[in-house]
């Protein structure tokens, strides 16, 4: 029987893109017939590498209105829930990261990254502060107390680090960012469908 392709879905939880991306990414990847392995991390330090103090939506206000615009015509074209705009913008996902990245290989990441979304893009809600980030893993039936707690302790602080510098080595500068198993390379949204048409094999205009 054939290995299943599969793809990286490296995420950050203050991208609004990454919000997107996550709330279409399970149906998408199983009608392509694509694994996915979800990879949480902070887009904080490669914008600071890149001489960025804030997001490039910040720094360009005008960038920043249309997307804010466009995300809202694709939320709503996905049919899901009116947008809302974390004030402020980007929040910090420092706690919520370090949990998913504690969740890698659970059964509850992708729930509880989808249920981060939620939280921050459709229901306004902060997702900043650590009681926020307990409150929705109680939500998921786990312990939120003592999850966020094996989240905060140093082995999960270092793979959170080497999360980052891995991102950084292989070339990720955005996120969503979508990796194939032969190192090929997708950022944003609207490349997902190229990204899973490429780990099954198929390719346009002769490349290979």
């Amino acid at each position: 029987m054939a290995r299943q392709p599969a793809i990286e879905f490296w995420y950050e939880f203050a991208s609004t893109y990454s919000y997107l991306a996550a709330m279409r990414m399970e149906a998408a990847a199983a009608e392509a017939g694509v694994a996915v392995r979800w990879r949480p991390f902070l887009l904080g330090p490669i914008f600071a590498a890149q001489g960025w103090t804030s997001s490039p939506f910040n720094l360009y206000p005008a960038k920043g209105r249309n997307m804010w615009r466009d995300v809202e015509r694709e939320a709503a074209r996905l049919g899901l829930p009116a947008l809302t705009k974390p004030d402020p913008f980007p929040q910090n996902s420092l706690s919520a990261t370090r949990a998913a990245v504690l969740g890698q290989g659970e059964d509850w990441l992708v729930p509880f990254s989808k249920a981060v979304y939620t939280a921050s893009f459709a229901e306004g809600r902060s997702i900043a502060e650590p009681a926020a980030v307990i409150g929705i893993l109680d939500s998921l039936g786990l312990d939120g107390t003592q999850t966020l707690k094996a989240a905060s302790a140093e082995a999960n602080k270092t793979r959170l680090r080497v999360a980052g510098e891995e991102a950084r080595s292989r070339g990720i500068y955005g996120a969503p960012s979508f990796l194939t198993e032969d190192g090929e390379l997708f950022w944003g949204n609207d490349r997902l469908e190229q990204a899973l048409a490429w780990a099954v094999g198929e390719r346009s205009g002769g490349l290979r």
